[in-house]
């Protein structure tokens, strides 16, 4: 027996087959006009899902590379400042050996004073100098607080901290975009880098010390050295010419190095002084053992009872060094006992300010070495993003060439649903199409 399909249903169902086809060949058009495959997560939910995750690691990298557009930027800014600093210390140096020229007079060298009180200054506003968004370079993770303030002439205050300010340049990697003021201008080592050698305020003479050097680390920096010691001169007028010695005393524990037993304060001492000879802290001869790795230079000829240090080097900041180099060529020299001790501030004024620079050298190559790494880590970033969205458009873009025939396709079969459905039904709506 057939099966009787009345008239309603064929009219539903042709007009439910043709909706379909409509809907369809929308989707084909929707595509080609989009250029999307994925207009929606219901044409592939995996795809859809993947297609995000891409989406944001591409959001994030692009972060990054924003991030390090900035970091560069302030870093680029950290570095000029700096080589303002060793600029302006390397013209205080400058004046050091001009100043250090014996034809000069009390005059010429207040003239040299003003000029280190310009260039105090310009290191002053150095060290507080900002990144052009009101973030100071050189105060470490307190970006806001201006970090050095001067209460008295060589006396200049750090609101800074130690800290470092960050900016996330990668998945893994922070790069530092300001660095603590307190290690470029204040704690530097004095003289040598390793001990510094003084002449004592009350000397007579015109005995002047040279900044010395370690001959052996290993002993210099061994547990047993006292790294504090006085060598003490004794002039003996009595004969022709007169008779320098001098001793070499333990400060810490009061004894002489060469006789081991208590130091004395006269003369005469068992070691015969030579102007310009090296003075060695090791035995030598008869005397008891001991080597702490290390030498200097007396020049000129120290008065009676003159005496000079070796210490280890404490730190000092580059204003406090400044300040005593103005301070000393401020002073008046009328005896050659001034004028040594001024040869003396000068060469103490000298290695303070090369161990600043230094410093500061040792900081812009930092900074350089984070500038190399930001962009190296900046390209690797922009290849992720292209990467990334080359993946993206795999699995979202259309293939026109597959997408434009299934448009021709799907509307091909909605004209074959359109016109079998007059043929059936005979409807004069569709004769009419």
């Amino acid at each position: 027996m057939g099966i009787r399909i009345s008239t309603n249903t064929l009219f539903d169902q042709g007009i439910g087959t043709i909706s379909d086809r409509q809907r369809s060949l929308l989707d084909a058009q929707q595509k080609v006009s989009t250029g999307r495959r994925v207009v929606t997560p219901a044409d592939d939910p995996i795809a859809a899902g993947r297609i995000l995750d891409l989406s944001q690691a591409k959001a994030s990298t692009a972060q990054f590379v924003e991030n390090a557009g900035s970091a560069s930027a302030s870093l680029a800014v950290s570095e000029q400042s700096l080589q303002g600093v060793i600029r302006s210390l390397q013209d205080v140096r400058a004046t050091i050996i001009s100043a250090g020229n014996a034809t000069l007079g009390d005059s010429g060298r207040a003239i040299l004073a003003r000029e280190l009180r310009g260039n105090y200054q310009e290191l002053l506003s150095l060290a507080n100098a900002t990144d052009g968004q009101g973030n100071y370079l050189f105060a470490g993770y307190r970006g806001q607080t201006q970090p050095f303030s001067e209460s008295a002439p060589g006396t200049v205050q750090y609101a800074g901290d130690q800290g470092q300010r960050l900016l996330q340049i990668s998945a893994s990697r922070y790069v530092p975009i300001s660095d603590a003021g307190s290690e470029i201008f204040q704690r530097i080592r004095t003289g040598n880098g390793d001990f510094v050698a003084a002449a004592a305020v009350g000397n007579t003479g015109t005995g002047t010390i040279g900044i010395g050097a370690v001959t052996d680390p290993a002993a210099w920096n061994a547990n047993g050295n006292p790294a504090n010691f006085t060598i003490r001169f004794d002039v003996n007028g009595a004969t022709n010419p007169a008779t320098t010695t001098y001793d070499l005393v333990d400060n810490v524990s009061g004894n002489s190095l060469l006789t081991g037993a208590a130091a004395s304060a006269t003369g005469p001492y068992l070691r015969t002084f030579t102007p310009g000879s090296a003075i060695n802290l090791r035995s030598q001869g008869a005397e008891p053992a001991f080597d702490f790795g290390a030498t200097v230079t007396v020049a000129g000829n120290p008065g009676d009872a003159d005496t000079f240090t070796v210490s280890q080097s404490p730190t000092q900041s580059v204003f406090a060094t400044v300040n005593n180099l103005i301070t000393a060529l401020s002073t008046t020299i009328s005896t050659p006992a001034q004028s040594a001790k001024l040869t003396n501030d000068l060469g103490a004024a000298l290695a303070n300010i090369d161990q600043a620079i230094n410093r500061s050298l040792d900081v812009q190559t930092a900074i350089g070495s984070r500038m190399k790494e930001i962009d190296a880590t900046e390209a690797t970033n922009i290849d992720l993003g292209l990467q990334f969205e080359a993946s993206a458009s795999d699995l979202r873009d259309v293939d026109y060439a597959k997408a434009i025939s299934d448009l021709t396709l799907q509307r091909t079969l909605l004209e074959a649903a359109q016109k079998s459905f007059v043929q059936v039904q005979g409807l004069s709506l569709f004769n009419l199409l």
